[in-house]
């Protein structure tokens, strides 16, 4: 098993608000992460805010179990094989905040008839089932009519972006709206985490 208590107290003393756990299953990306018995390791370890990112074929027919496992947002993908609805209200229903992940290819359009019932929306800036890719900058303009949409109706909907955010990247991704950032590789690459933590908030939360 891996020690990864270590790396949570990193977070903490970081002042990261959020820990972010992707959930992949070989079917609905190329690749598998952890699962359920690791989650709970995790909630056991720290008190962070869990944001479970569900990159799974069937999300409805899982997602209860990661709320009870201690996820307190979960994010799956429109693109997935589940009923998007049902998805948002099983997971409503297990009292935990729901969100909608879209891939670098799916229209920000895609999403607006949900809006009203998410707590969050997820924008995915890499191509989602690997780490450290660079960030696709057609992304933005996403980003930007979301941020707009969700204004234009009057709503608090969170907007999350993944994959490739660095010092770079942040201010890009923030400008165009974003509100929650979630970066692997800039910072556990850092030298200073809390540094490097700092500098993509700019002020907002990350």
């Amino acid at each position: 098993m891996l020690d990864f208590r270590n790396e949570i107290r990193k977070l903490e003393k970081s002042d990261i608000d959020m820990l972010h756990f992707d959930v992949m299953d070989g079917i609905f990306v190329n690749n598998i992460t952890f699962g359920l018995p690791v989650l709970q390791q995790v909630r056991s370890a720290t008190d962070m805010t869990l944001d479970v990112h569900l990159m799974i074929a069937d999300p409805l027919k899982y997602a209860k179990r990661f709320a009870e496992f201690g996820a307190d947002i979960i994010s799956f993908h429109i693109e997935s094989e589940s009923d998007t609805l049902e998805t948002i209200k099983a997971i409503k229903e297990c009292g935990v905040k729901a969100a909608i992940a879209i891939k670098p290819a799916t229209p920000a359009e895609a999403v607006y008839e949900y809006l009203p019932y998410l707590d969050m929306v997820l924008v995915m800036t890499v191509e989602p089932g690997f780490g450290g890719q660079s960030f696709i900058p057609e992304t933005a303009d996403k980003i930007k009519k979301l941020r707009e949409k969700v204004n234009s109706i009057g709503i608090e909907t969170d907007i999350e972006v993944d994959g490739g955010i660095n010092d770079k990247t942040a201010s890009i991704v923030l400008n165009a709206g974003a509100n929650v950032l979630v970066s692997g590789s800039y910072l556990f690459t850092s030298d200073d985490m809390k540094s490097a933590a700092a500098v993509l908030k700019e002020g907002k939360s990350c």
